[in-house]
């Protein structure tokens, strides 16, 4: 007798299943397409953009091998080149390049490219400073303490990753300028900060040391 009930009860299944498939076939079939395509988009994307980053990966190695010959100029227009076509991270390191082998020919029109990508508010906070500080490191030589200062100042704060660097170039600037006040002050930072790294300390020891002199004289 049990037998009997259990066939109803397939067949009563079976009957709710056909209409439940008359009703919604045509859904189901369309979530089906939209998922396999949506699969299929995907694995596009993904093979698009390797392919993108392998073309963009080789023509940043042709203007890596460029700056290795001391060919400045042609390095500094191949890795323009890829900045403008690459994906992000490439073009990103492309202008960094770019500006760095710039440096090498026209000083002026390279810290014109850093303070570009120190301006760029699509950048990450280290970027900016990263280019501000090469920006910082092309104008030690010349440039006033004021205008270094303006430059490097919100990078010396405890926070800021390249603060060591920008608080050495600003003592160094302050130390040549003979504004010995401004000089103590980046050289107490640096010694004070436990995350100085061995050789900045080492240098700034020495820095103290002739500006322990200049006080005497």
């Amino acid at each position: 007798m049990s037998d009997i009930f259990n066939e109803v009860d397939e067949e009563v299944r079976r009957e709710r299943l056909r209409q439940l498939w008359d009703r919604y076939s045509l859904l189901i079939i369309a979530v089906a397409v939209l998922i396999v395509a949506g699969i299929g988009g995907w694995r596009g994307y993904e093979y698009y953009t390797a392919q993108k980053a392998a073309v963009a990966g080789a023509a940043f190695e042709n203007a890596a091998t460029l700056a290795e010959q001391g060919k400045h100029a042609e390095a500094q227009a191949a890795f323009a080149k890829v900045a403008g076509e690459a994906p992000k991270g490439y073009a990103v390191l492309a202008r960094f390049r770019a500006a760095a082998e710039l440096g090498q020919v026209n000083k002026d029109e390279a810290v014109k490219a850093y303070d570009a990508l120190a301006a760029d508010a699509s950048l990450s906070a280290t970027w900016r400073d990263l280019a501000a500080l090469r920006a910082g490191l092309l104008l030690v030589d010349s440039a006033s303490f004021a205008d270094l200062r303006k430059r490097l100042e919100p990078l010396t704060e405890p926070t800021r990753t390249f603060r060591h660097t920008a608080r050495e170039l600003l003592a160094l600037s302050a130390w040549r300028e003979r504004d010995l006040v401004a000089a103590r002050r980046y050289v107490d930072l640096i010694a004070a900060d436990g995350e100085t790294p061995p050789g900045a300390r080492t240098r700034v020891d020495a820095l103290a040391a002739l500006l322990a002199a200049d006080g005497k004289s």
